[in-house]
């Protein structure tokens, strides 16, 4: 039986919501915060504002232990972290209305990825209970179009609109569309929790939920072979890619680029491009060998990031932004749907989604000191005033560098398929052996 689109719909907005602050931060708050006039050095540490996001991991047991019957499993906790992402949004509104403490906006923004993530965990455990083995390609889609059509809107759409409804306006747009989306959750029926017979991955899901067994997780985890190439490679994929994504903002602003047309450009055409990419980056990781498209997407990715230095150093245009912008976002979204693709690849399905965000947290962690170490080399005033072309040439070559990495798991792929293949030839003599007389030791 088909998963009703009704539940693919639920899903979808449930992405979209998570997807707003964080497009928001990625995109809007760069530009807001440098016509505020701060520094690229302290715009770098902005990024420690999706602190919650590398740090969820650490409550996720939480979340799938503790819930309302009555309520719902997933639905105790997604309500209240909608409930309370709404007013975040109306509280941040009224703060910039009334030109309030930048330090207070910056702390609400940071409550709003702790919800955004903590209803993440949620939302993931839903997913796991909805969606069978046949159905993860369809709702996979659904929940990367529906993050990022989220991330399209909170730095994208809104900021577009903010030249005629202002900043408040934008906060109070969002709040809007988190409050539609807290009433269809509320509409909504959750599915009941998977019966004994179920898929086995559901069932070892639902019995991660206590620390001990998430120490027995991460230990399982860290003893895989070959797990240091691993986390290494999924940790730096995206370093030099966001040393100058952190810049790429700021610049524009420089540049004398005015905020909605940054917001028309980057946040929503761009975002446009970078959905294009993902259902992309799906199609070749389902018609390529996962390395391959790991290896083109990623050479690709070079491409553009050469032409935001050749930006910076031969002067801006309209035609120039737009062209390297769609590219950049483009080939970055096919790079990372094939990415996870691979993350998903090496889980343990006996301890599925707990490997997997383990996984993704190391993804958050690896590139997180990229933001502050770019603004660092570029600010003239507390760095050491490289400014933007040098360090957009150094995020070039460390996505160069990245390619080298390849190797090694490619050696570690090929052996992970001779072992499985020597598993299989093993238990296949096994059943073919005749069977042991009861009475022979």
């Amino acid at each position: 039986m088909r998963l009703p689109a009704s539940r693919l719909a639920l899903l979808g907005v449930l992405y979209f919501v998570q997807g707003l602050p964080f497009g928001f931060q990625a995109t809007a708050l760069p530009v807001y915060l440098r016509g505020q006039g701060v520094s690229l050095t302290a715009l770098g540490f902005a990024g420690v504002l999706a602190l919650p996001w590398g740090l969820k991991v650490l409550w996720a047991p939480l979340v799938d232990r503790y819930s309302s019957s009555r309520i719902g499993r997933r639905k105790s906790w997604i309500l209240p972290m909608q409930a309370g992402l709404t007013l975040t949004c109306v509280a941040a509104g009224m703060l910039v209305s009334d030109g309030g403490s930048l330090k207070v906006l910056l702390g609400l923004i940071l409550v709003m990825n702790l919800f955004a993530a903590t209803q993440d965990i949620a939302v993931d455990g839903l997913a796991v209970d909805l969606l069978r083995p046949e159905e993860l390609g369809l709702g996979n889609t659904v929940q990367v179009v529906g993050y990022k059509l989220g991330m399209l809107t909170g730095g994208g759409l809104l900021v577009w609109a903010s030249k005629s409804v202002g900043w408040p306006g934008l906060f109070h747009g969002m709040a809007l569309l988190c409050a539609i989306a807290l009433g269809v959750t509320l509409l909504s029926r959750e599915a009941p929790p998977p019966e004994p017979g179920a898929e086995p991955t559901a069932r070892v899901e639902a019995k991660t939920g206590s620390w001990r067994q998430w120490f027995a997780v991460f230990l399982t985890t860290v003893r895989q072979p070959g797990i240091g190439w691993v986390l290494l490679f999924i940790g730096t994929y995206k370093f030099g890619e966001t040393m100058a994504d952190v810049l790429y903002k700021p610049f524009l602003v420089d540049a004398g680029i005015p905020a909605w047309q940054i917001g028309q450009w980057v946040g929503t055409w761009g975002n446009a491009a970078s959905i294009l990419g993902s259902v992309t980056g799906g199609v070749l990781a389902t018609r390529m060998p996962i390395l391959g498209a790991l290896s083109l997407t990623a050479s690709l990715r070079v491409l553009p990031l050469m032409g935001r230095w050749w930006l910076a150093t031969h002067g801006v245009s309209d035609a120039g932004v737009i062209g390297v912008t769609l590219a950049e976002e483009l080939v970055g979204g096919a790079l990372t749907t094939v990415m996870f693709a691979f993350m998903m690849s090496r889980v343990d399905r006996r301890i599925g989604a707990s490997h997997y965000t383990l996984m993704a947290s190391i993804e958050v962690w690896g590139k997180a000191p990229a933001a502050p170490l770019a603004g660092w080399l570029a600010d003239s005033t507390h760095g050491l005033a490289l400014g933007y072309g040098p360090v957009f040439l150094l995020g070039a070559g460390l996505s160069v560098a990245f390619l080298a990495l390849l190797l090694p798991i490619r050696h570690l792929q090929a052996r992970l398929v001779t072992d499985v293949s020597h598993e299989n030839s093993a238990s296949q003599a096994r059943d073919e052996s005749p069977p042991v007389e009861s009475g022979t030791r």
